[in-house]
């Protein structure tokens, strides 16, 4: 499988928001496109990234993602990196691009001095935590919540 890890042109957002769409259906979660395309490009390829970025593309299509963020630990008072989403077309997995993906994001984190990855996937997604497992990774059973600030 020919493939490419690259970091995504800024013209092509809407592709990325493709993926995250397919990506929220796959964990059976909602998905709005509104003004997603100038936050993501903005947070992406803005002065000050918040949100790391890259793409697996095949013959000039994306077809999978990672993204990122730098957070801080105080049990281990040290950055970490937390990884928001891993995600591949359901056709092109098993070929070693997931792994490709969270490679680079690892060479990333040596190049910080960071030498924590986190992040966390539905339970039902019996494939990826194989996957996760295979890497090394391991878990914790807690349960994740959402707080709405109103305005």
């Amino acid at each position: 499988m020919d493939y490419r890890i690259i970091k995504p042109r800024k013209e092509k957002i809407e592709n990325i928001i493709d993926l995250c769409a397919a990506h929220a259906a796959f964990e059976k979660c909602d998905y709005n496109r509104e003004n997603k395309a100038d936050r993501l490009a903005t947070d992406i390829f803005g002065e000050d990234t918040k949100l790391y970025c890259l793409v697996a593309e095949v013959n000039n299509e994306y077809i999978g993602y990672i993204t990122w963020m730098k957070q801080y630990s105080t049990w281990d008072a040290k950055e970490y990196l937390y990884m928001d989403c891993l995600y591949l077309e359901y056709e092109y997995r098993g070929y070693g691009i997931g792994e490709a993906l969270v490679n680079h994001m690892k060479d990333f984190g040596r190049k910080q001095d960071i030498d924590l990855v986190q992040w966390q996937t539905p339970d039902f997604n019996k494939r990826a935590i194989k996957f996760y497992k295979r890497l090394g990774a391991s878990s914790l059973s807690k349960e994740r919540f959402f707080l709405v600030i109103e305005s």
